[in-house]
Order: C-alpha cells, then structure tokens, then sequence
C-alpha cells in the first residue's frame, strides 16, 4: 500500500501533462478502480482454494510489472494500460482481509481490522508525501519515474517478506474440507446474505465520497490554489495521519465498548462534515481542517464496515464473502472518478464534494438495517493457540 500510496498525487498530473480533459483525467483513476473491482472476488474465490500466500506473491508480482510499465509511460494509452493492469493486481486485498479474519476471533475482529487498516493508512499516510517529495512542486519538471520505480522496488520487497516470513493462514486441511462444503460464491452471497448486502451498500456509498475526493482533489486544489505534486502529498499526509491514528488506536479501544454499528455510523457523518468544510472552505488552511474530519471518519467507518462484513461470513467462504465486500468498495471507485470529473467541468468545482455528502449520508439507513451479529463464540485452549502460532 506505501507503493500505491506514492502514486496518488502524481497520476493526475502525469494525466495533465499527457492532454487529459479533467473527465479523461479521473477516467485514468476509474479504470484502476474497474479492474479492481472485476478481479476482488476473484481473488477472493482463489485464496478459498489455492490458500492466501500463493494469491498475495502472484498479485504482487503483476504490481511490480504495472509500476515498471508507468514508470517508463510517455503517452496517455500507456498510462491507461499501466493502470488497468495495477488494478486488477490490486483486487488483492480481499485476500489480505480474509486472511486478517483466519487469524481473529469474532471478539477481536474489528481491532484486527482496525490493525490492518492502519497499516493500509500508513501507506496513505507516507505515500503521497514520498511521492510528491521525490516528483517536485513544479508541475512542468515533475520527475514521475522515479516514484513509480520505487513503488515497484517495494512491490518486490513485500512479495519477499510474504514468500519467507508469512505462514498460510489457510492450511491444505482447511481448504478441503471447506471444498466439501455447500458454498455460496461471489455475487449470489448479496442473494442469500442480507446482512452482507447491506454492509456491501453501505461501504459503496462511503467509498463513493472517499473516491471523489481522491479523484477530484488534485485536480480541484492544482486550479484553485495553482500547487504542484509536492503541497497535495503533504496535505494528503494529513488526512492519512488522521485515518491511520484512528484505526491503530482509537479504533481498537472503542470497539470492545461500542458495537461495530454505532463506530459505522459515527464515521459516516465525520466524513459527511469533513467533505462539506472542504467544498465550503475558502482558506487551504480551511481545507485542511475539512480533510481532518474527512480522516476521521475513515479512521472510524473502514475497519467497523469490514468488520460487519467478516460476521456474514463462515470458515469455507470468508475469502469469497470479503471479496464481495472489497467488490462494494472498488464499484464506488469506478463510479465516482467517471461522475466527479464532468461534475466537476459542468457545475464548478464544489459541487462533486455535495453530491458525495448527499450519497453517502444514505450509508446511515442502511447501517441501521443491519441485524443482531452473530453472537461470539468463546475461544478455545486450542484456537487461542492456534492464532497465536499464526501470529
């Protein structure tokens, strides 16, 4: 995630330097997002079968391609290919967080969905700020190959640290035995899964405004405050500090106190309040207040929404029910960067940010439909053991 995250301020800007319109500028950012979107359940469905370490090393080998293709980019199709390919790559996170839930008990599952999102903030945390560091603030003489090459160096370090150090959560035995089982995959679990269907609706329409300010920022803050690379890594370090210290701590502290539902919502209308002081603010300083409860919100909504999504899920579906999960995120990525651009070019540049605050204050109802979780089961000497040997 650090290697994705040093891209972030630069796409748009190596986009603009190519002659992309702000629509084909975020389209750049949607076609990461689709082929997320088509490979999450997929690699959910693989890790199910084939086990989560041999899925995380394949997918991180293709990222590793993607960063040395955009590196070398010079014309916008090559960009569009770079990208396309990295999100399909991407869609590996759904295994990541099945993986998170082997090794967690349901009484500790949002504390340990809060440790993997702090470790997904912390990319987003760093990352933008290497990356604009490394580009330069100057727009014209933004040198975008060396993040990329770096981002593809890290894609390899940590298909190493996965390859020699990180033990199958998902053993040969388990895999079998689930094989056996009478399963439900992929978008027929929206079907016989209420529950799931509606923590799926819910992340989308989050995801819907998070993606917005993401695809839309850059753009909006280049033509309103003329600041290259370098200012908008530094102010997305900001939000991602907030994020990340909300997951990491705050999260893992509120979670055995209040219920998954109530951190849900609270992170819903942080995030609400966040996106309207960024659309209303007129001093950056402003903005940057608004980008403070706008990492606030994700801090608290992300690992509280994984965390009602891993409770639909049982031990022979779990990569296959998160990948449907992962699947709501990535479908709210391809649709905002395709809406916030010609939004953006038809109505000015604050109006994205009130139709996402529209959206996604609609997660509230359906986060209230969510019923009674499954009630948790105590752990045994054995699976105590168990997640501690895996740990």
């Amino acid at each position: 995630m650090l290697g994705f995250g040093i891209l972030i301020p630069l796409i748009p800007y190596m986009a603009a330097r190519f002659g992309a319109s702000p629509s084909l500028n975020t389209a750049v950012l949607g076609t990461y997002s689709l082929c997320q979107l088509l490979a999450a359940p997929l690699w959910g469905r693989l890790s199910d079968r084939y086990g989560r370490r041999p899925i995380l090393i394949s997918s991180m080998s293709g990222a590793f391609v993607s960063y040395v293709i955009l590196a070398f980019a010079h014309t916008l199709t090559v960009l569009f290919i770079a990208r396309a390919l990295a999100g399909f790559m991407a869609g590996n996170l759904s295994a990541a967080m099945a993986y998170a839930s082997d090794i967690s008990s349901a009484r500790d599952r949002a504390r340990t969905m809060g440790m993997v999102g702090a470790s997904i903030g912390i990319g987003f945390m760093l990352g933008p700020a290497i990356g604009g560091a490394l580009s330069g603030e100057h727009i014209q003489s933004a040198n975008f190959m060396r993040p990329a090459l770096l981002s593809a160096s890290l894609s390899v370090v940590a298909m190493m640290l996965v390859a020699f150090m990180l033990p199958e959560s998902h053993t040969a035995e388990q895999r079998r035995a689930s094989a056996a089982e009478p399963r439900t995959h992929g978008w027929r679990l929206l079907r016989t899964l209420p529950g799931l269907r509606l923590v799926a609706l819910a992340t989308l329409l989050v995801t819907f405004s998070q993606s917005t300010l993401e695809s839309i920022f850059a753009i909006w803050a280049m033509n309103r405050y003329h600041v290259g690379p370098l200012t908008i890594g530094m102010t997305l370090f900001v939000l991602a500090i907030v994020a990340v210290g909300v997951q990491g701590g705050l999260v893992r502290r509120l979670a055995p106190r209040y219920a998954e539902q109530r951190l849900a919502m609270a992170g819903i209308v942080c995030y609400v309040v966040g996106l309207g002081t960024v659309a209303y603010g007129g001093a950056l300083g402003v903005v940057i207040v608004g980008l403070v409860f706008c990492g606030l919100g994700s801090g608290l909504f992300s690992p509280s929404g994984a965390a009602l999504a891993s409770h639909q899920a049982q031990a022979g579906n779990r990569g296959a029910v998160m990948g449907v999960y992962q699947a709501g995120t990535s479908t709210a990525r391809v649709i905002a960067p395709f809406v916030s651009g010609p939004v953006y070019m038809l109505l000015g540049p604050g109006f994205p940010y009130l139709l996402a605050c529209v959206v996604t204050l609609q997660a509230l109802w359906c986060v209230l439909g969510i019923g009674p979780l499954p009630a948790v089961q105590a752990a045994t000497p054995d699976m105590r053991r168990e997640r501690r040997d895996l740990r």
